[in-house]
């Protein structure tokens, strides 16, 4: 379908006045379909929203992959909607424990996608810096706090960081270093969620 076919099939079912532009801006990332929006393309396009979605990553993006409507997501993982709704539009969770499980079960999210769906992803890198860079024991709590693995699980992809990050520092730190010293501690640090995910096995 052209973006024009789809703008009319927009307006003529769903009432919806979107221009050919805007579907192209759709099409290309430039701009984002609102929940509404994405529901009637979706129709238009005789698909699911999932189909839309190419990889979901924040909270709205899964919700309407599971054709969820805020107020129902909302209410099946214990939070008020308008409260859900200011968390989904600031990108960062601020549910209980109970409640992030819920949500995790309800969206289908693993570990991983839990954490960066909830607005995570930098805090997570924040605790994860500091436990390779000094003791990594002190770090374990936050972190089983943080991520829905299981303790062992946790403990050792810590010390692996840890381990991993000062074999870096050692190699590079003697007498005759040049300037490039510390060079791949801090690359290490730089992709350290990515080495973390890698230990965890997710």
């Amino acid at each position: 379908m052209a973006p024009d076919h789809v703008a009319y099939g927009l307006r003529a079912q769903y009432g919806l006045f979107v221009t050919p532009d805007t579907v192209v801006a759709w099409e290309r990332g430039r701009a984002a379909p609102g929940d509404q929006e994405l529901t009637a393309l979706a129709g238009v396009l005789w698909c699911s929203p999932a189909e839309l979605i190419a990889a979901a990553s924040s909270l709205r993006e899964h919700r309407m992959a599971r054709g969820l409507a805020a107020e129902d997501l909302a209410r099946m993982v214990g939070v008020a909607a308008h409260a859900y709704q200011r968390m989904e539009d600031e990108g960062s969770w601020r549910g209980t424990e109970r409640q992030t499980a819920a949500l995790a079960d309800v969206l289908g999210l693993g570990p991983r996608a839990l954490i960066t769906a909830t607005g995570g992803d930098e805090r997570l890198a924040e605790l994860l810096r500091d436990a390779a860079t000094t003791r990594w024991q002190a770090y374990v709590k936050p972190a089983v706090k943080m991520v829905p693995l299981p303790k062992r699980i946790l403990e050792s992809a810590l010390q692996r960081l840890h381990t991993e990050y000062h074999a870096r520092m050692a190699a590079t730190s003697s007498w005759g270093a040049s300037g490039a010293t510390g060079d791949e501690g801090r690359a290490y640090l730089d992709g350290i969620t990515g080495h973390f995910w890698t230990a965890v096995g997710s």
